[in-house]
């Protein structure tokens, strides 16, 4: 262990996600198990610039893992993306002597750790945390796995409504730039189409699936539909093309919005908190810096900050197969 590093902070950055907080308390205890001091930064790197921390000791993350959101806070920083906001940032952290910190967020968070890293060499480590999954780097992102399990309940509740109201269901759901949630809620929930950024159904193929199954004796339809999906301008004009196509269905649309973010994180994000909260402690005690904690093979793994934020995560092909088969 290198004995330089006697003070890590930890904040939340950006969009907040189930089991941020798991990984709060797990930063927190694994520095008390290595007799290390930890200071909570409230409300990012905004938090950051005004000095507003708060020692954190094993105690002070009780029953915690539970909860959805953040103890923390969250905000974006327009200071911070200027070099004069990072030098007073990084004075507040000389001051209060954290020689450290760990960032959870998402890609943006950790461009501005990237850049402050450079700047003045202050050791950082990033946790993914966004429902998006949409940072390479890892298989699975904190949040994620219960944002999933979050839709595919509210989808099984409105797939009762269109049952009985032989009703079209358009529901949108979180992914600009992916479409990872789609993709697995869809097929999760039995849709029967999938609307994804990286696959153009386009509007004659989405037609053409929707009368298939209409002919195949299905009297309602689910079609999920991500966020960044290009087909439409929005999935209101998606509504409007179809009720104009497909007069025979009465077509709503349910966009799920924010409520995918919150709620108690899965036993699934609350381990992976828990296991990334300790690899990220341990990483900095032996002198990493500027890398992302991930989860590959069911194993940590460490991601330099210019690749997570550059790379792409990519869908799997083979579930996208799996829903193309299970729409027959």
């Amino acid at each position: 262990m290198l004995h330089t590093i006697k003070k890590i902070g930890v904040l939340t950055s950006g969009g907040d996600a189930p089991g941020m907080n798991a990984a709060i308390r797990s930063v927190v205890r694994t520095c008390a198990f290595h007799d290390i001091k930890c200071y909570g930064i409230y409300r990012g790197y905004e938090g950051m610039i005004d000095g507003d921390f708060v020692e954190m000791d094993a105690r002070s993350v009780k029953g915690i893992i539970n909860k959805g959101g953040t103890i923390l806070k969250s905000a974006r920083s327009k200071e911070f993306r200027t070099k004069e906001g990072r030098q007073v940032a990084y004075d507040q952290l000389k001051k209060a002597g954290i020689d450290a910190f760990v960032v959870i967020g998402g890609d943006g968070s950790f461009t501005g750790a990237m850049v402050f890293n450079q700047e003045f060499d202050f050791p950082v480590m990033g946790i993914p945390g966004t429902i998006d999954n949409d940072i390479f780097g890892t298989t699975h992102t904190l949040g994620y796995d219960t944002a999933l399990n979050t839709v595919v309940e509210v989808i099984d509740k409105i797939r009762d409504t269109a049952s009985s109201h032989n009703r079209l269901f358009f529901i949108e759901v979180m992914g600009r730039d992916v479409g990872h949630i789609a993709l697995n809620v869809g097929v999760g929930a039995g849709a029967e189409e999938i609307l994804i950024p990286e696959e153009d159904l386009g509007l004659d193929r989405l037609l053409e699936s929707l009368r298939r199954s209409k002919a195949s004796g299905k009297s309602s339809s689910i079609v999920v539909v991500a966020e960044g999906d290009k087909i439409g301008k929005s999935v209101f004009e998606l509504k409007d093309y179809v009720e104009e196509n497909m007069s025979e269905y009465e077509v709503r649309v349910s966009v799920l919005g924010h409520m995918q973010r919150g709620g108690s994180p899965s036993c699934f994000d609350r381990v992976l908190a828990s296991r990334m909260g300790v690899k990220a402690v341990e990483s900095l005690l032996i002198g990493k810096s500027n890398y992302m904690v991930g989860i590959k093979n069911d194993m940590m793994d460490l991601t330099p900050f210019d690749q997570a934020v550059k790379g792409k995560s990519k869908i799997n092909m083979e579930l996208l197969r799996v829903s193309d088969i299970m729409t027959v």
